[in-house]
């Protein structure tokens, strides 16, 4: 199998050039590649106005592999089911915003990645080890939720042939949110980091549930009220009971508020009648057992409730609580100093209109 590798640069910006991988969906020897990587190298650069094609080549897929990224690793939580784990950090130019988990499941036919990272070079990344263990069509990009860190590795995927699936609610959450993204990804982690990058809406939403195949392995795709989000989508793999929850379960990593507090633990609440095997939470542990998996963020989350409602009754502002509230959870959580606040924030505003 052979794949293509691109040299571009930044269009406006000449200095700042890259490697950047080009899967092509399909086997291919290199006599075929050959004659048609031209083909498929300027399409490529045609939906990629922002760089400049500079050459092409083929290579080997071990080849492909190699670039920025530096380690990268997938671990193998189920059968035929892996997850990247991703740092606990703030998007930097080191990280190039690696910082959210991401995974894939194979089946007897096709690959369905579920989220994409945080930026193109994360992307390849994840698709390079994909190519490690199979080379089976990449058929679908499942996106849990609107965040940048799980949607800007996207086109990379859609490149590849996948069908992107979301929520019902995501495509309109990222085009509302789009160009704040990108200009703040951009600002983070650089323009040569970010090229490539790109906000892509779903191809089709969900609502309620669905069932897609493999090939001989189901995944059921489920979206749920406003919780972490409006649009948090979670994936079942049904043969081996593993359930991936995206942003809806956080370990470690401080939980961030973007949709309900009382939603949020709603619809954590259901989900733990569910017999599952194991659960892959958007930041954290790559698995973790269910339903005590979920106890520190919904202790978490119930204290900070019930500390505002306090704070609200005795007239207290915003901004005191903000300064007060929940200050006694900052050892139990990392990147605390980062996302306690803004869940200050936005669980007062929805508070205090009980």
């Amino acid at each position: 199998m052979y794949e293509l590798l691109l040299a571009v640069c930044i269009n406006g910006d000449p200095a700042q050039c890259m490697e950047r991988r080009l899967p092509l969906g399909e086997d291919m020897n290199m006599m075929r590649c050959m004659r048609e990587g031209l083909v498929h190298a300027q399409k490529w650069a045609d939906a990629h106005p922002d760089l400049e094609l500079k050459k092409w080549r083929c290579v080997e897929p071990e080849e492909a592999a190699a670039g920025p990224v530096g380690a990268y690793s997938v671990t193998e939580v189920a059968d035929g089911v892996f997850v990247h784990r991703g740092q606990h950090a703030i998007p930097s130019a080191e990280n190039l915003n690696d910082t959210s988990n991401t995974g894939f499941i194979i089946g007897g036919d096709a690959v369905a990645v579920v989220d994409a990272g945080g930026s193109a070079v994360m992307a390849e990344a994840l698709l390079a080890e994909i190519r490690e263990v199979t080379d089976k069509p990449v058929k679908y990009l499942i996106l849990t939720h609107m965040h940048p860190d799980h949607v800007l590795g996207a086109q990379v995927f859609k490149d590849a042939g996948a069908t992107v699936i979301g929520h019902k609610k995501l495509d309109r959450a990222l085009k509302a949110r789009a160009q704040t993204y990108e200009d703040n990804l951009k600002r983070l982690i650089g323009d040569a980091g970010y090229a490539g990058s790109a906000i892509v809406v779903p191809d089709e939403g969900v609502t309620g549930s669905r069932e897609i195949d493999l090939g001989g392995r189901l995944l059921v795709l489920e979206a749920h009220p406003t919780a972490h989000t409006d649009n948090d989508l979670t994936v079942l793999d049904k043969q081996t009971g593993t359930l991936f929850l995206g942003d809806l379960l956080f370990a470690e990593h401080t939980p961030a508020l973007d949709g309900s507090i009382l939603g949020w633990l709603k619809v954590v609440e259901g989900l733990k009648t569910r017999a599952v095997s194991g659960v892959v939470p958007g930041h954290g542990p790559v698995l973790l057992d269910w339903p005590d998996g979920s106890l520190p963020m919904v202790a978490y989350l119930e204290a900070l409730v019930g500390s505002l409602r306090t704070s609200i009754a005795k007239g207290e502002t915003m901004s005191k609580a903000i300064r007060t509230v929940g200050d006694e959870h900052r050892e139990n959580w990392v990147l605390f100093d980062e996302f306690h606040p803004r869940n200050v924030t936005a669980a007062f505003k929805e508070l205090e209109w009980e």
